[in-house]
């Protein structure tokens, strides 16, 4: 078995997490423009990712929010890529003809090669508007040598305790794609509060910095570049013990353990 474990962060909620053999894609997002977005920071190199490693073996979707749920992204990876969803998405899913979909639920679990992966409460509308499915939006831990939480979009919740035992990675959303934030987010803030229940070893920030609305990419101090650091910042008064690094789109973290 691989144990050697590595993270790249694509941007946005785009995260590649490669343990034990094992290659795990988390909400996809590969294109310049979705709707009046436009991506703000280089693109990933799908080719790059794939020479010398493999397919992706699933894909993990929180939610069906369209900068999350992105179809011509997945379709991107190939049909028979498979796709780990909230329950109630498959329908839906199968009808676009993205891939081989696998529903769970809240606190479920299915595994994939050597790790484990569990699906997790998150505290978000992840309807796919205006006329979509709604289904729950998920987090996922990824178990293997390593323990990895993927918080997908979320705001906090209670259960965030009990998901804190042993996790050695948090993957955490810290903002969104615009100048402010709706209801179901973390900001800096909120993300770092979480963290004295998660207790990680490590905390990256993600979900910032890769989209914003058309016209307003002049503004990127303000709302793109800002938040990982704020979020560094309360980190270090409210949870010390957990180390923070920040991943700029494209950059990876390898090999584990920290």
């Amino acid at each position: 078995m691989q144990s050697r474990a590595n993270l790249t962060y694509a941007g946005h909620a785009t995260v590649l997490i490669e343990m034990d053999g094992v290659r795990l894609l988390t909400d996809p997002l590969f294109r310049r423009r979705v709707g009046h977005l436009r991506r703000q920071v280089a693109m990933p190199d799908l080719a790059q990712w794939r020479r010398g490693r493999g397919p992706i073996d699933a894909v993990l979707i929180s939610h069906l929010h369209w900068d999350h749920l992105d179809l011509p992204s997945l379709r991107l990876l190939g049909r028979t890529t498979t796709l780990i969803a909230p329950r109630g998405a498959a329908r839906y899913l199968r009808r676009e003809e993205v891939g081989h979909v696998i529903e769970i639920g809240r606190f479920e679990s299915l595994r994939i090669g050597d790790v484990l992966i569990t699906a997790t409460p998150a505290n978000h509308n992840g309807q796919r508007t205006p006329f979509g499915p709604k289904v729950d939006s998920l987090g996922y831990i990824v178990r293997g040598s390593y323990e990895v939480y993927f918080a997908g979009d979320t705001d906090l919740f209670p259960e965030m305790a009990e998901l804190g035992e042993d996790l050695d990675i948090a993957l955490l959303p810290v903002w969104g794609w615009g100048p402010t934030l709706g209801p179901g987010h973390l900001d800096p803030l909120r993300a770092a509060q979480s963290l004295v229940d998660l207790t990680p070893r490590l905390a990256i920030p993600i979900h910032w910095g890769a989209y914003a609305p058309l016209g307003m990419g002049w503004l990127q101090p303000a709302f793109l570049r800002r938040p990982p650091h704020a979020f560094a910042a309360h980190v270090a008064a409210l949870a010390p013990q957990v180390q923070v690094r920040i991943l700029q789109p494209g950059q990876s973290l390898r090999p584990f353990p920290i």
